[in-house]
């Protein structure tokens, strides 16, 4: 299976330091950039960051590490995702999530008070069928649609990642997607949230290739800012923050062979320290290049 490291962006990156950065990873052959959904911080926006990086590169792929659908006309997002595709065919990877991490957020993504996961379930429905049938209607509870016709359609297809930890996430994974992303997942959990993935899929009739498995990580420049401790202690107050988030590259290394044990071959490693962007893709290389296969 496919091993491969992709960058995530953090939110202290800024729209000025972008062009440096997608240069900067073209040159030393890194496999992706990931754009993160933080609508209220200083970052772009994750399809103008995915459109501004395969304009600028031949060879990068772009994803988002996620962004979230419910709240989003699936049709107009499948336009988007159809038009990158266009310009670059096969580097356009796309994982969606239920809502924002971010609870100030949540509010600019709004559905039906407690049918968000329906909304979600069939969002993907649509986006699919959007993006793969010919010109056609379609009438569900959330959406009616009459005579869609999104073109070109992407070839070869997309695949839909989706991130998410709970039962209903792999359960909705299992069913409706292409492959996951996780995040605040030590590599037990991860063995067991794919594992119940493919239960899913097995039960809808489905499969998820083998290396469609991937987690986004965070690795520190030598230890973890207190303020960053903090804020995985709210996410995951029942794990200790060390075993999420790697203090330095050597602990990242050793997480990753749990993760790989784990079945996971994807990994999108975003920085957890104070050290420059271009300093931290200068050791991204380094230390992952040849972990690649």
């Amino acid at each position: 299976m496919k091993i491969r490291f992709g960058v995530g962006l953090g939110a202290d990156s800024t729209p000025d330091q972008l062009a440096g950065i997608v240069d900067h990873l073209e040159s030393a052959g890194v496999d992706s950039l990931w754009f993160s959904e933080l609508v209220y911080a200083p970052t772009v926006d994750p399809m103008v960051g995915m459109a501004y990086a395969l304009a600028r590169t031949t060879q990068l792929k772009v994803g988002t590490s996620v962004a979230v659908l419910p709240g989003r006309h699936p049709v107009l997002v499948a336009k988007q995702l159809a038009s990158l595709a266009a310009i670059a065919p096969k580097r356009v990877l796309p994982v969606f999530g239920l809502r924002s991490a971010i609870p100030a957020e949540r509010e600019l993504f709004a559905v039906p008070d407690g049918e968000r996961a329906a909304v979600f379930d069939e969002s993907l429905r649509v986006l699919r069928w959007a993006l793969s049938e010919d010109p056609a209607g379609y009438h569900g509870q959330y959406f009616t649609v009459s005579g869609a016709a999104i073109t070109p359609k992407p070839f070869p297809p997309l695949d839909i990642w989706l991130g998410g930890s709970a039962p209903a996430a792999y359960r909705r994974i299992g069913a409706l997607a292409d492959g996951w992303l996780g995040s605040f997942l030590t590599p037990a959990e991860a063995r067991a949230g794919r594992e119940a993935i493919e239960r899913a899929a097995d039960q809808a009739g489905r499969q998820i290739e083998p290396d469609h498995f991937g987690i986004s990580l965070g690795v520190g420049d030598g230890e973890l800012s207190p303020e960053l401790v903090a804020a995985a202690r709210r996410r995951r107050p029942d794990v200790d923050p060390a075993d999420l988030i790697a203090a330095d590259w050597d602990q990242l290394h050793r997480q990753l062979d749990g993760y790989l044990d784990a079945g996971l071959t994807k990994f999108v490693i975003r920085p957890a320290g104070a050290e420059p962007v271009e300093d931290f893709v200068d050791r991204f290389v380094a230390e992952l290049a040849a972990r690649q296969n």
